[in-house]
């Protein structure tokens, strides 16, 4: 994980010289706070995977003299195709339409999530497509 908290932690540090760049050129707050968040943006996930890489194992990742045997075995469980996160991002986008349109939609949105969560818990529990 070292890897990826420094590529995380370098985007991080990227956007801060660029968010004091557009400070001292434009004195622009909106802009800046948003490059702020940016910065952010690398510097909290960079510096957790940082954080847990000191504390765990190291992988063969993160070996520079690692083979390719040394990855070998279990990758991970993977999830089966499902149309359920598609579902809930359906209903994300009717809930962020509703301060455009009303509240209505809004409501749209929390019923198709409500039935989008159940879709996943059902799945989940019977281990496949229903």
């Amino acid at each position: 994980m070292k890897v990826e908290a420094y590529v995380l932690i370098f985007v991080g540090a990227f956007f801060a010289v660029v968010c004091g760049i557009y400070w001292f050129l434009s004195y622009e707050t909106s802009g800046t706070l948003m490059l702020l968040g940016t910065c952010f943006l690398g510097f909290v996930p960079g510096g957790y995977y940082y954080w847990w890489s000191r504390r765990m194992k190291p992988r063969p990742e993160d070996d520079p003299q690692a083979k390719r045997e040394d990855g070998e075995g279990v990758v991970g469980a993977f999830p089966g195709s499902s149309v359920w996160p598609f579902v809930l991002g359906v209903s994300a986008a009717s809930v962020g339409l509703s301060l455009v349109f009303g509240f209505w939609t809004a409501i749209v949105g929390f019923v198709v999530a409500a039935s989008a969560v159940m879709g996943v818990i059902r799945e989940s529990r019977r281990g496949g497509l229903i």
